[in-house]
């Protein structure tokens, strides 16, 4: 399917981009629906001792409420490889933000003398309460990966892989596609820069997006193997497409993750796959959709690691 949104959203007139004053509107209207205090900050406890839990900064729009995490060796091995592992870049993704939790709290000790794994597991704790797309001044983080980014999201955890001095040799980076993406976030999308946007068919499925430049489809398939054991993985579309891209593999489909600055390339890692669960399938449940995620991160792991042997 690829049709036009209808017009009329509630912001903004038609055919003129946002300005200060609509984005202020956009924000007003959003609210807290879920806590980041007891679903995500209390888990962090839950770590095991391989690996450390620290605070690498905080969301202006309120630093208490919103501090950031992140997770790392308790020592850095330089003779190993260093993994990096984000999740809640787009705070509504639920599974990418526990799935990484899954990952740390019950995965992460079989891999401590492997791999230096560093997790960011909530890049996105305001758009995680409200359950957004955006941050608080309508800026998407998975679009603004550069430098002096619009999103204190995305310039934060820059920062943070920055000032860990890591090369990392995998990153995976975990979301979801759902169907607010249609009904909600498209269309704000397409009032804020009075642009196009098309409706594409939501795809059923679990699904993967390497990078245009660096695919690495046999990376791309191992995930795809092991995650088809947990879950459904979502067919293509009449068009040989997902999302209006045409697939690569099963599953698989490729963006220019530089051109879009996209978290997937915040780093010059050479194995990157961004992992795309749909929550709202009547296939699947939110326990199976975290355990999606936990299962693309060991087998993503696990290629890299014997990739290295």
């Amino acid at each position: 399917m690829n049709t036009s949104y209808s017009k009329g959203y509630p912001i903004g007139q038609e055919g003129q981009p946002w300005g200060q004053e609509e984005k202020q509107q956009w924000f007003e209207m959003q609210s807290v629906k879920r806590s980041y205090a007891e679903e995500v900050l209390s888990r962090f406890s839950q770590c095991v001792a391989t690996h450390d839990v620290f605070q690498y900064g905080a969301l202006p729009i309120d630093p208490e409420r919103y501090p950031l995490f992140a997770i790392r060796p308790q020592q850095h091995n330089p003779s190993l490889p260093d993994i990096l592992v984000t999740g809640g870049v787009h705070g509504y993704e639920t599974s990418g933000v526990h799935g990484a939790i899954d990952f740390a709290c019950n995965d992460i000790k079989q891999y401590a003398d492997k791999a230096n794994i560093y997790i960011l597991p909530c890049i996105s704790p305001w758009a995680y309460e409200t359950i957004n797309r955006w941050g608080p001044n309508a800026v998407d983080p998975n679009r603004s990966f550069y430098s002096v980014s619009a999103s204190h999201e995305a310039q934060l955890a820059m920062q943070c892989v920055a000032n860990m001095n890591i090369n990392p040799l995998m990153h995976i980076d975990l979301h979801e596609t759902t169907d607010t993406d249609n009904s909600d976030f498209r269309p704000a999308l397409a009032a804020r820069d009075a642009v196009h946007q098309s409706v594409w068919q939501i795809p059923d499925g679990f699904y993967t997006v390497a990078d245009t430049k660096k695919p690495q489809i046999a990376f791309q398939q191992a995930i795809i193997e092991q995650v088809k054991k947990v879950t459904h993985i979502a067919p293509a579309d009449e068009n040989n497409a997902i999302i209006g891209v045409k697939i690569s593999s099963e599953g698989v489909i490729d963006y220019d993750k530089s051109a879009l600055h996209l978290c997937g390339r915040m780093t010059n890692a050479e194995y990157v796959s961004t992992t795309e669960v749909y929550p709202d399938s009547p296939l699947t449940h939110a326990q199976e959709c975290n355990l999606a995620q936990v299962t693309a991160v060991k087998a993503a792991i696990d290629f890299v690691l014997k990739g290295e042997k």
